[in-house]
């Protein structure tokens, strides 16, 4: 049973980027393979200059959550940097006066982990990753007039490019490296990228406020902000691959083989491992003996792996602690489940595995944990099991 908070919604945050094609259509025609490029209206609910500078000047935020770049150089940490003062003894607490400097004189500004410090674009991302079933961060670029902050490049992974402010020209050229994995960055490729680089783009045009761009991983790009500050929100959408698969296959093949006494014996005394002639022999009876296991690994294995991966790929809905302990006191049994936890009913033992860890439940907990799920609340349920779920942050008490 997939729970409500979990389900890709033909309303949700998805079609919002789409601007009118289908999900099915971009499924189909776009996902993975080409750009696609729509006008979706005003976006100031997502983002504004006046949450950058509010991020940027009042909430202490350190390093990790911004870059600064300029003509292809990222800067470092204590550029921009220094410490919060008497009571917030950081060092590396973002120093306004710093950043001015360096914006004025040109740099872009990325703002990194959007989708955990700034609360419309958590949420909206939360909707999107559900929708999309691929986990989702987000980062905005700040960049000042006339000004490229990043040279022609490819990302490791699909993104939405969201343009919230101002103008920017982008310039799109056809992969070096089709469909990197996570581990194939275009440094690698420096040489092909920069005499691709050179060629007439594939695509060229503005993005204006309320544009949206799905460019697929391994397309090069640049852009460049016209006469004004551009401000633009980059949606990377970190894909499940099948590379994915074959590495939960053959970790699972791994661990059956420690079972196997053939493949738990040594090599010969006085072996040389670096000569291929000396362990042709050995080799291929191993080779034989990891297909043999990879055959025979259930596809629910597989399917348990990524599981408890894509549960830790992304975090659950918001939880205010100071309501939920009040709620907890009050002794309130109307509830809703708290929203993202990828919730999943078990049995033998009866438990909920979710995002938060594994919940153990008794019998007569079923039924009523079957109509959360189904419904996503609110629900009034018992209130020993209420207390028990909003103790343990798998509900939350009911806005209604």
């Amino acid at each position: 049973m997939t729970p409500p908070s979990e389900t890709h919604s033909s309303a949700g945050a998805l079609s919002r980027l789409l601007g009118g094609t289908g999900p099915a259509e971009f499924a189909d025609a776009y996902w993975g393979a080409r750009p696609h490029r729509r006008a979706i209206g005003d976006v100031a609910d997502l983002f504004s200059a006046a949450a950058v500078d509010e991020l940027i000047s009042v909430r202490g935020l350190r390093a990790p959550f911004l870059r600064v770049a300029k003509d292809g150089r990222t800067f470092g940490d204590k550029e921009f940097t220094s410490g919060g003062g008497v009571g917030a003894a950081i060092g590396d607490q973002l120093n306004d006066d710093l950043i001015w400097r360096h914006f004025e004189a040109g740099a872009t500004l990325v703002l990194q982990g959007l989708h955990r410090t700034y609360e419309p674009v958590l949420r909206f991302t939360q909707g999107l990753a559900a929708d999309l079933g691929h986990p989702c961060q987000v980062n905005a670029y700040i960049t000042p007039p006339q000004s490229t902050g990043f040279s022609d490049h490819y990302d490791v992974h699909d993104v939405f490019v969201v343009q919230v402010e101002g103008e920017k020209r982008w310039r799109i050229r056809e992969p070096v490296w089709p469909l990197p994995l996570r581990d194939q960055p275009w440094d690698q490729h420096r040489d092909a990228v920069e005499k691709a680089a050179e060629r007439e783009p594939l695509e060229e045009f503005v993005m204006t406020p309320g544009d949206v761009l799905y460019l697929p991983r391994g397309y090069l790009h640049s852009a460049t902000a016209l006469g004004d500050i551009s401000i633009h929100l980059t949606i990377g959408v970190h894909q499940w691959t099948r590379h994915h698969l074959a590495e939960q296959l053959v970790a699972a093949a791994l661990q059956s083989l420690g079972s196997d006494e053939m493949t738990r014996g040594s090599l010969p005394l006085g072996v040389d491992v670096a000569d291929p002639a000396t362990l042709g022999e050995e080799i291929s009876a191993v080779r034989q003996a990891l297909a043999d296991a990879l055959a025979e690994v259930p596809d629910r294995t597989v399917t348990a792996g990524l599981a408890g991966r894509a549960r830790g790929a992304q975090r659950p809905g918001p939880l205010a602690p100071l309501a939920q302990l009040r709620s907890v006191q009050a002794g309130t049994d109307r509830v809703e489940l708290r929203a993202h936890l990828y919730p999943r009913l078990r049995t033998e033992p009866l438990r909920l595995e979710t995002r938060l860890g594994t919940f153990p439940l008794r019998v007569d907990d079923r039924s009523e944990i079957e109509k959360l799920l189904e419904t996503g609340g609110p629900l009034s349920v018992g209130a020993d099991l209420a207390a028990r779920l909003l103790r343990a942050g798998i509900c939350i008490p009911s806005a209604l």
